[in-house]
């Protein structure tokens, strides 16, 4: 196959700060051999991953990153109740982050590169955002502890549906801040998010890793590809559909801003696992 054709479409699972991993393992995959799909679907911190990196604003993301991570003692603040605020601080971190990432030459770049669909997950219209939340949540958990959860599709069963915000199609910069602090929205860590009128969360209670719109291209014969975030039971590959893993447990946790050390290691693993991976393909 062509360079920059080894897949048609690729899936950047959901994990938090793990997701450092998938940037390292793009960066030493593109590094050998350059990929240029037809599209990438994200979620989560996934989402953010994909658009920093097929941007290439890698290295200045991890350095805001890393520095804040450094430099912040606590990532909880039980004050805060007090003024009706979540006691995490890591949502208010997140959108910072995401604010001093993504303005108008970031949006150009991101029109340029292959389209990214950010995927969140909608409850019914009825259905209050704090209950579909919570609900969500726990089914999610649930589901972990009785089926390991390799592909996450727990919300469905409360009727929680999956959409998607494309890169090529928003206007502004705030519109791909907004979809992303949606795809990762688990309260009580992260707010509920609003899209279109509608409030959104984290898209990987419906599809994690994303998986839906990678059926029609492999339907269609064509090869893809799935970072996943999990060493541990993770999804199993097919004959057109590659997933790939850490190496090894990555351990810093997903919701943690305290934590250098751990997503500095996530992201080096990922480069060394994607290394790995881009030696193989160049030898089949």
């Amino acid at each position: 196959m062509s360079m920059g054709r080894d897949f048609v479409a690729v899936a950047f699972a959901g994990g938090g700060a793990r997701c450092y991993w998938q940037g390292g393992f793009w960066d030493a995959l593109n590094a050998t051999r350059p990929q240029r799909p037809d599209f990438v679907v994200g979620v989560s911190g996934g989402a953010f991953q994909a658009c920093f990196s097929l941007i290439g604003a890698g290295d200045r993301v991890r350095k805001i990153v890393f520095d804040a991570c450094a430099t912040t003692r606590s990532g909880v603040d039980w004050g805060r109740l007090s003024r009706g605020k979540s006691p995490f601080l890591v949502g208010e971190m997140y959108r910072a982050l995401l604010t001093e990432v993504f303005s108008a030459p970031e949006l150009a770049l991101l029109r340029e590169a292959p389209n990214i669909f950010i995927q969140v997950a909608c409850p019914p219209r009825w259905m209050p955002g704090g209950f579909a939340a919570l609900s969500s949540v726990a089914a999610y958990q649930i589901e972990k502890i009785v089926t390991g959860a390799a592909h996450s599709s727990a919300g469905r069963y409360l009727g929680l549906v999956g959409d998607w915000t494309s890169t090529h199609a928003v206007a502004t910069p705030q519109e791909i801040i907004e979809a992303l602090m949606a795809t990762a929205a688990v309260p009580p860590f992260m707010p509920i998010g609003r899209l279109n009128g509608r409030a959104a969360l984290d898209g990987g209670l419906v599809d994690n890793p994303p998986l839906r719109k990678l059926g029609p291209v492999e339907a269609a014969g064509g090869r893809t590809l799935v970072l996943s975030t999990r060493s541990a039971r993770p999804l199993q590959s097919t004959a057109l559909r590659t997933v790939v893993q850490p190496s090894q447990p990555i351990a810093v946790n997903k919701f943690s801003v305290t934590d250098a050390d751990g997503v500095r290691d996530a992201y080096r693993l990922g480069l060394r696992d994607g290394a790995d991976f881009a030696r193989r393909l160049s030898a089949a």
